[in-house]
Order: C-alpha cells, then sequence, then structure tokens
C-alpha cells in the first residue's frame, strides 16, 4: 500500500513539474500590433466596434506570444490560472483604449483578453503574472510606436499604396528591430498593411532582432496603408 502512495505522488510530482516546464519553455517572444481598417476593410461582416465606441485610428495589441525558435509555439500551458479581470482592474482603461476588440458582436473586450492570457499568457509564467503580463504588453505599444515612425517617413493611413521595404525602413527606423509584415486583402483583392511583428527576448526585458519570422500570410512590393 505505501508502495502504491509512493508512487502515486511520484507520478504527481511528475506531472506538476511537467506543467511547469511547460510554461516556461519558451525562446523569445512575438509582439504583435494590428492596424484596425486592415481588420475590418478585410471582411466589414466580422468587424464590430467595441461597446464603448470607435477606437481611435491608431495599431491596436493583438498579443504577446511566447515561441520558440523553430517557429512552433506553446499554448493553453496552465488552466489552473484563468484569466482575473480583477487582477487588471487599474489597466482597463488603458486596454480598452491600445488593445481593444473589433470581432462580432460587440463587446468590452475582456474575452478577447481572457483568449490571449489563456493561450499566450500563461505560456510565459517564468517572466509574467497576468498583471505584468498585461501591463509589459501595453508599455511595448508605447515603445514601438508604430504610427508614429509610419507617419515619420510620410507613409499616412489614407488608402494609398506603399513600398513594402519603405514601410519597413521605417518601423526599424523608429523602433531599432526590423519587422515582420503581415498582410491580408481588401474586399477588392489588394494586398493591405495588416500586422506588424516585432520580438522580445525570453525575460521580457528587450526588443530584439526576431530568430524567425512567422509563417503568415505575405505581402506584395506595394501594400496599401487603409484608412480607418
Amino acid at each position: 500500500m505505501e508502495s502504491k502512495c509512493l508512487l502515486l505522488i511520484y507520478l504527481l510530482v511528475l506531472q506538476s513539474l511537467a506543467l511547469l516546464c511547460a510554461s516556461q519553455d519558451f525562446d523569445f517572444f512575438y509582439f504583435v500590433q494590428q492596424w484596425p481598417g486592415a481588420y475590418c476593410d478585410s471582411d466589414k461582416n466580422s468587424c464590430c466596434y467595441p461597446t464603448t465606441g470607435k477606437p481611435a485610428a491608431d495599431f491596436s495589441i493583438h498579443g504577446l506570444w511566447p515561441n520558440y525558435n523553430d517557429g512552433s509555439y506553446p499554448q493553453n500551458c496552465d488552466s489552473n490560472n484563468p484569466f482575473d479581470a480583477s487582477k487588471i482592474s487599474d489597466l482597463i482603461s488603458n486596454m480598452r483604449k491600445n488593445w481593444p476588440s473589433l470581432s462580432c458582436p460587440s463587446n468590452d473586450g475582456e474575452s478577447f483578453w481572457s483568449h490571449e492570457w489563456e493561450k499566450h499568457g500563461t505560456c510565459s509564467e517564468s517572466v509574467f503574472d497576468q498583471h505584468s503580463y498585461f501591463e509589459t504588453t501595453l508599455g511595448l505599444k508605447q515603445q514601438a510606436n508604430l504610427l508614429r515612425a509610419l507617419k515619420a517617413a510620410g507613409i499616412e493611413p489614407d488608402g494609398s499604396s506603399y513600398s513594402l521595404e519603405n514601410i519597413k525602413d521605417a518601423i526599424k527606423e523608429g523602433s531599432g528591430y526590423t519587422p515582420w509584415i503581415e498582410c491580408n486583402e481588401d474586399s477588392s483583392g489588394n494586398s493591405q498593411l495588416y500586422q506588424v511583428y516585432l520580438c522580445l527576448d525570453k525575460s521580457g526585458s528587450n526588443l530584439i532582432e526576431c530568430p524567425v519570422f512567422p509563417k503568415g500570410k505575405r505581402c506584395g512590393s506595394e501594400i496599401e496603408f487603409p484608412n480607418f
């Protein structure tokens, strides 16, 4: 009986260690920002403004995602640590401004934040608790001000087309690091600026050059920057 109990304890310890390793084992983060004009122009049927109203015409946060150097990523690492809005109550107004949800039906953003924390944030628990995960991500948006960098290079969200290389160069000039640009298509099939990826080291402290770029939708040499 004693040996069975010891075996059970041993198995439970191994299971706990496996879960702990899963939540700590990653190589870097993708920090992803999204242009709302491209989100809404791609499929207007899936674009709904938040219950707080239309967001500002600025890039919004999509997420901060732990990743491996081989391009794969961990997900849903700790079901025992669900999203709890009370833990970020002091960040809510900032979240609504900089991390809004445009999915339908209209909502207050909490389901989006919950998804991001539970799928991605729980895999970074060796670095962040819930509050520091969201607080750090909000800070990164201020540090990597994409719209300001693009406008400084004369690249405006007015529906015009711009060179992909010029967009990359402008963001690198503004942030100090090479971005990955993901495009989608508007209702007429034109390639447009959709998401921008930058990378963060595994300590969650510093922007870095990306070890590997994602396999998202590639862009043409000329892409639209739609208005919003």
